[in-house]
């Protein structure tokens, strides 16, 4: 069974930063990205990276949050940076051998999320 391993939640207040891990123990994905879920909300796309290190993200995100991955480690990394109530959500993180499928928050393979909390 596949598994992506999350870590890196927590509470933090406005204006300030996280950094997001996703392990992926024993197998490589060529698309890996995050995905949040809001409460009462759809899950969205939040950022994707492929395996060569192109990068995508939602436009709510983009220029705060930075997605990196560590190929010899199988673990991407979802840097955020200013930080506000709104970026209140749980992350997945989720990988695909497609790329659409994560950037429309499809993919074949999820996390099992973690909290982020961002106090005003």
């Amino acid at each position: 069974q596949v598994q992506l391993v999350e870590s890196g939640g927590g509470l933090v207040q406005a204006g300030g930063s996280l950094r997001l891990s996703c392990a992926a123990p024993g197998r490589i994905f060529t698309n890996i990205g995050w995905a949040r879920q809001a409460p009462e909300k759809e899950r969205g796309f939040v950022a994707a990276i492929s395996w060569s290190a192109n990068k995508y993200y939602s436009d709510t995100v983009e220029g705060r949050f930075a997605i990196s991955r560590d190929n010899a480690k199988n673990t991407v990394y979802l840097q955020m940076n200013s930080l506000n109530p709104e970026d209140t959500a749980i992350y997945y993180c989720a990988a695909d051998v497609a790329l659409r499928s994560i950037l429309t928050s499809g993919p074949d393979y999820w996390g099992q999320g973690t909290q982020v909390n961002v106090s005003s």
